[in-house]
């Protein structure tokens, strides 16, 4: 079995595949002090509840934003499993040509979207990550990854508004009843999450006048479900996307 992890900066993804069948997977928060025993016995108590051991894992490919958790999963990788991990870096295949000025300051997880929209999707595109910041991702017909744009997340910005504001609290992230909030806590919910929808339909708007009309939408990431139920400008809804472009390249490395 090929188990993937796509490790965020707020949130670390897991999967795995059996053959080409995503059968399980989960999010976690990601711990930046946790060690390769405490990240094994979570692995291990993960499996556990799908009755699967993690001595069943055959093969792991990941992607990192976090280059101190990078080294951990890798000597998870050595003590437990005793192989080295598929690591998607700059020296990996992806398929993918990067037509961006400086390719090497494209992070590796949205080239990894990048290969799993277009082999699912086709091309031109444009992928809508809702991580810890919201990303924009510009795929063209070929299959090229020609940039995007970058803006901060929900979370992040809901954390730094009540940071700076010492009267407003910290709220879920939630659809409130109207958009006109009638107090502060749906204020504040009304804010972020359509104003998230306004920002999504903005730049939706402006990357299809660049790739053309028939550019896809395709929304990934933990907060993905919520802002595309708000707006047509999302076509399709794949929250697990990354894994599934961590599957494609395993596979074209995996010789």
């Amino acid at each position: 079995m090929l188990f993937c992890l796509d490790i965020g900066n707020t949130i670390t993804t897991l999967g795995l595949f059996d053959g080409d069948k995503l059968t399980h997977h989960w999010r976690v928060t990601t711990e930046v002090h946790r060690t390769a025993d405490e990240y094994a016995v979570l692995v291990g108590s993960l499996l556990g509840l799908e009755i699967k051991k993690i001595q069943d894992i055959q093969a792991v490919c990941m992607v990192s934003v976090v280059p101190q958790l990078t080294g951990v999963f890798v000597e998870l990788c050595h003590r437990y499993w005793r192989f080295d991990p598929l690591v998607v870096d700059a020296g990996v295949r992806t398929g993918v040509k990067i037509r961006t000025e400086n390719p090497r300051e494209v992070g590796a997880d949205r080239i990894v979207n990048a290969v799993a929209a277009y082999k699912r999707y086709g091309g031109p595109a444009c992928v809508v990550d809702f991580s810890t910041a919201t990303s924009f991702d510009a795929i063209s017909g070929e299959g090229d990854y020609l940039g995007g744009a970058i803006a901060p997340g929900m979370g992040i910005a809901l954390d730094a508004l009540a940071e700076r504001a010492a009267k407003l609290p910290k709220i879920e992230i939630a659809r409130p009843p109207q958009a006109i909030g009638r107090n502060t806590v749906q204020s504040m919910q009304s804010g972020f999450l359509f104003g998230t929808v306004g920002l999504v339909e903005g730049m939706v708007t402006r990357f299809r006048h660049e790739l053309g009309e028939e550019m896809r939408v395709i929304a990934t990431g933990s907060l993905a479900d919520l802002i595309a139920r708000e707006t047509d400008a999302i076509q399709f809804l794949d929250p697990w996307l990354t894994l599934d472009g961590l599957k494609w390249i395993y596979s074209m490395n995996r010789a």
